[in-house]
Parts: C-alpha cells; sequence; structure tokens
C-alpha cells in the first residue's frame, strides 16, 4: 500500500472522530488493520494540514498528550480547537482522557 493510500484511509477514519470527541494514533492505526503503524498515522495527520475536513486536532497520543501541538500554525491553536468543542485541557493532556476518547471501528478487510 502506498504512504498516499494509507493517508487517505487514516484521513477518512479522522473525518469519523465526533465533534467533542478524541482518539489516538495507535487507535486508528489498530482500526485500519495495521497496528504497529500508530507512527505512520502521525506523519498522516502532520501532512493533513491543507486539509481543512481533517480534523487533526482530535488525534492525540495513546496517554492524552498533545503531541502533535507543533505542526499546528501559532502554539496553543491544538489545545484551543479541543477547548472550543468541550474537552479540557492542561499542561498539553486532555483532562478525563478515558471520557472523551472515541475508539474508530475495526476495519474487517
Amino acid at each position: 500500500m502506498s504512504n498516499e493510500n494509507f493517508f487517505e484511509k487514516v484521513y477518512a477514519v479522522a473525518r469519523e472522530i465526533p465533534y467533542g470527541k478524541v482518539t489516538s494514533y495507535g487507535a486508528i492505526a489498530k482500526a485500519l488493520g495495521t497496528a504497529r503503524s500508530a507512527r505512520m498515522v502521525g506523519w498522516a495527520m502532520n501532512a493533513s494540514h491543507n486539509s481543512e475536513d481533517v480534523p487533526a486536532h482530535r488525534v492525540v497520543n495513546r496517554n492524552g498528550l498533545l503531541t502533535g501541538k507543533f505542526h499546528f500554525d501559532g502554539t496553543n491553536l491544538m489545545q484551543q480547537l479541543l477547548e472550543s468543542e468541550g474537552i479540557n485541557v492542561v499542561e498539553n493532556q486532555i483532562v478525563d482522557f478515558e471520557k472523551h476518547f472515541w475508539q474508530p471501528p475495526i476495519n474487517e478487510q
């Protein structure tokens, strides 16, 4: 599978993340049947900045840390976007991460 094809599959999952919810790089990788490719999911999120329809701010690491925040314009944009959806962030960490976590459905292919 090419990177471009993989990235499009990642974006399709990211577009499904409900408003006010977050998921992790690993959860997206697992949903795509490529559980060991969480880093590639991160690369896809970093490459998505020209795609306004990809809510990259809703993808965080497995502990709820805003590890992708440096790839957004402005230092606190990722946090501001999450807070505008009702998600509280303290020191780059999502408060009540489990409450806000969305598990993407596993793609049975």
